[in-house]
């Protein structure tokens, strides 16, 4: 007679036990370096958009008013109904000088290419009026305090939609602009949580984004020499002028009403002036536009 062996119930247990050890060492791993592999995908789609601008620039004397452009519907109505996909338009850079549209890994297979969104204007730089200089306004060859006015700081909120015209109120003919969704280009997408119930999406590429360029009121809208030099919409902007960030690899502080980005480099700032690095994202969301290289 011959005995059947077979595992007992210890070395079964012992063999599932040493392969979920295995998987939460492996998984995390495999993880991170997608992460890190994307990220770097990214960084790289991001610097073709600055070699983009500069050949833009080249051909038509200054930058175009969005990197991807404005949503385009097959025929009058409303717009949503009949929207030409984004990878069928004729774009400010797209198809001429960015080659594939789901160049970024943040959004590939993540929005239609049809889907489309109104968007408002990021995260005011809270830091009071004065105590946060940034670049020599005035020329007296200091950065000081007096180089910090409200002027040159941004003009709207979460709470502000972005206008066709900013400078001027909504109206019948002044209505908010229409976007792709394709996180990367001209606006961005951000969770619940950040003040609100639901999901928002914010612009992240502006021409003019201060109160002296485009804000509402007495002696804003019309630009000043005193205006923050970092806007692209002026003939020669500062090397250190951002012109998009991509948000989506933040981390988060846990759910809650003030959800805020975990102070970690996980943003991706793009500079006129350089090439795209990390950044950190608390910093980012707090200070838009003014982040310096």
């Amino acid at each position: 007679m011959h005995r059947r062996h077979g595992f007992t119930l210890i070395e079964l247990l012992a063999v599932i036990a040493i392969i979920a050890l295995l998987s939460a060492i492996i998984f995390p791993v495999f993880a991170r370096a997608r992460d890190n592999a994307n990220r770097s995908s990214d960084l790289s789609s991001l610097n073709s958009i600055r070699s983009a601008l500069q050949l833009y620039k080249v051909d038509n004397g200054g930058y175009p008013p969005a990197l991807l452009g404005y949503v385009n519907p097959y025929e009058a109505g409303a717009v949503g109904a009949g929207v030409v996909p984004a990878d069928r338009i004729t774009g400010f850079l797209y198809p001429k000088r960015v080659g594939g549209i789901n160049s970024f890994k943040s959004v590939v297979s993540r929005y239609a290419l049809d889907a489309t969104t109104k968007a408002v204007w990021p995260q005011q730089d809270a830091r009071a009026v004065g105590s946060a200089p940034q670049v020599d306004l005035n020329g007296d060859g200091a950065v000081n305090g007096a180089d910090d006015i409200a002027g040159a700081r941004q003009a709207y909120g979460p709470t502000t939609q972005v206008l066709q015209d900013p400078s001027q109120a909504a109206s019948a003919t002044n209505q908010a602009l229409n976007f792709y969704q394709l996180s990367g280009y001209d606006v961005a997408q951000l969770p619940k949580g950040i003040g609100a119930a639901s999901e928002r999406w914010e612009v992240r590429y502006r021409l003019f984004w201060s109160n002296y360029s485009i804000g509402q009121g007495a002696g804003y809208g019309q630009g000043n020499a005193l205006d923050d030099p970092r806007q692209l919409g002026y003939s020669d902007p500062d090397d250190k002028s951002v012109i998009t960030w991509n948000s989506y690899y933040r981390d988060w502080e846990p759910q809650g009403v003030n959800k805020v980005p975990q102070r970690s480099k996980r943003d991706m700032v793009l500079f006129l002036g350089g090439a795209a690095r990390m950044f950190d994202s608390r910093q980012v969301y707090d200070q838009g536009w003014r982040v310096l290289p």
